[in-house]
């Protein structure tokens, strides 16, 4: 998005709006996770390059699919799935998410939340959105502005 800051060599996004990893997930199987550094609202998953990322929450079409921050996976802004009650990620805590070109998971500091969704289709890349304070650190992707 165009109100979004990248810093720290592409790993700290802050800011409000989204932005893409700079590689699509091609593996038959994809994990990447970031670390929570201030809550807000945010989200997390998988988009395609044709994602709106000034336009959020993300998940509101059919061009992303992410986990927001109250622990619902939106698609096409239909609610997918939830994270189990009691489970939603809190400053510090690593959310990672799996891809397998079907069905992304989501894990909890590395713990499997049991909340698969799917829906999206196409070329994806890893995708986080925040509005304001949010902070996170990418520790295996790449961001760059679109």
């Amino acid at each position: 998005g165009t109100d979004v800051v990248i810093v720290k060599n592409g790993r700290r996004i802050c800011g409000t709006g989204g932005c893409l990893a700079n590689a699509p997930l091609h593996q038959n199987k994809s994990y990447f996770e970031f670390k929570i550094q201030s809550t807000g609202i945010w989200g997390i998953g998988v988009a395609t390059q044709k994602a709106n990322l000034n336009q959020i929450p993300l998940g509101q079409d059919f061009h992303s699919l992410v986990m927001r921050n109250d622990g619902a996976l939106y698609y096409n802004n239909e609610e997918k799935n939830r994270l189990p009650a009691n489970s939603l990620p809190q400053e510090g805590d690593v959310v990672g998410i799996t891809y397998d070109h079907v069905e992304l998971n989501v894990y909890l500091n590395g713990k499997n939340m049991h909340c698969p969704a799917s829906g999206i289709r196409g070329t994806v890349y890893p995708v986080v959105y925040g509005k304001s304070d949010f902070q996170t650190v990418s520790q295996y992707v790449q961001y760059f502005h679109t």
